[in-house]
């Protein structure tokens, strides 16, 4: 564990706060972000990242400051895994562009909210329980196998346990009235396709951390570094999904390099759990040579991609059912979700009686 001053904390909620106040100002008028908007925002995201390193490395050392990179490079290069979700999820949906970034803002919220709850009880239990560094490590063997066997092609929005639970507990419209999550329909109250949208973003955020918990915590134990490491690469994700969003099918080989990536650290768990309950005779990866591997292998992918053309771009599924639960209609009789108004919450929505 490093000796992190209280100061130090206070700086990141402050950091982190004021910058999701700022960010959701900046976009408090729903609008299409384009390529140059999401490269400005990216950038000061992963300069907000940096600066903060160079601090951790000035004030807490350079062990510190290593393993916050490699940590939170592993954790932004586990993201991109997530940007495919999210175009699977906005596409089954149907969502309008320009109400994207606010679905992510709330995504973006939640997620710093459930990682601080699994990165504590993760580090908690391995304290206590170094053994189970050997389960993280078959996690993430599995999640490997899941890459490269493709399995997570068959991920579906709308069967999620979030999604359906959420039908259960308010009826869900078709279609969209603006920014609403919410609106009043024949005299109730009912939700719009929007708020199903954040209701899947946020399941699968839950199914992420099954593999960046485990795969953070092979990088280090200390409470600080993981989650700071962790929100920095989370506030990012946004102007990332959207710098990249049309592009991603090109940088094919990425699955690969994170399965690689992801195997490294399965080892990387075994070593250090074998060195600490087998025998101190076991060799340990050391942060230095963990960040150099990731760092090649992400390279390395991102090359191939470009260097190599992408196979033929796979279709986004089309919805199978309506978001009441009802056989859904082709997609060429089926509307296209209604455009943006400014309906207020107390307003009947377009198009009802």
């Amino acid at each position: 564990m490093h000796d992190v001053p209280l100061w130090l904390w206070m700086v990141f909620a402050v950091t982190v706060l004021v910058s999701l106040a700022v960010d959701l100002l900046a976009h408090r008028q729903a609008h299409v972000i384009g390529f140059r908007e999401a490269a400005a925002w990216s950038g000061v995201w992963v300069g907000l990242a940096v600066v903060f390193g160079v601090v951790v490395f000035l004030v807490v050392g350079t062990a510190a400051g290593v393993e916050y990179t490699t940590a939170w490079l592993l954790e932004k290069s586990l993201s991109v895994d997530n940007l495919f979700v999210f175009a699977l999820i906005f596409g089954y949906f149907r969502v309008p562009r320009a109400y994207q970034h606010r679905v992510l803002f709330l995504g973006v919220l939640g997620a710093l909210v459930f990682r601080g709850i699994f990165l504590a009880a993760g580090v908690a239990v391995v304290s206590r329980f170094t053994a189970v560094l050997f389960v993280f490590a078959a996690i993430l063997f599995y999640s490997t196998y899941k890459i490269l066997k493709e399995e997570d092609d068959s991920f579906d929005p709308g069967k999620s346990i979030a999604v359906r639970l959420l039908r259960k507990i308010i009826p869900v419209r078709d279609d969209y009235a603006g920014t609403h999550f919410f609106v009043k329909e024949a005299g109730r109250r009912v939700a719009t396709p929007l708020l199903a949208v954040v209701a899947a973003i946020e399941a699968a955020d839950l199914v992420f951390a099954v593999d960046s918990v485990p795969a953070v915590l092979a990088v280090s134990s200390d409470a600080f570094i993981v989650y700071t490491s962790n929100a920095f690469a989370i506030l990012g994700l946004r102007a990332l999904y959207f710098m990249l969003a049309g592009l991603l099918d090109r940088f094919h080989y990425l699955s690969t390099g994170l399965a690689l990536i992801l195997s490294f650290i399965a080892v990387k768990l075994i070593l250090q759990a074998s060195h600490e309950t087998i025998s101190t005779a076991v060799p340990e990866i050391p942060s230095p040579l963990s960040l150099a591997v990731i760092a090649t292998v992400l390279a390395v992918s991102v090359a191939l991609s470009m260097l190599r053309p992408p196979p033929e771009a796979k279709a986004l599924p089309e919805p199978l059912r309506s978001l009441d639960g009802e056989p859904a209609e082709s997609s060429s009789d089926r509307p296209g979700p209604t455009p943006p108004t400014d309906t207020q919450d107390t307003a009947e929505p377009p198009g009802s009686k």
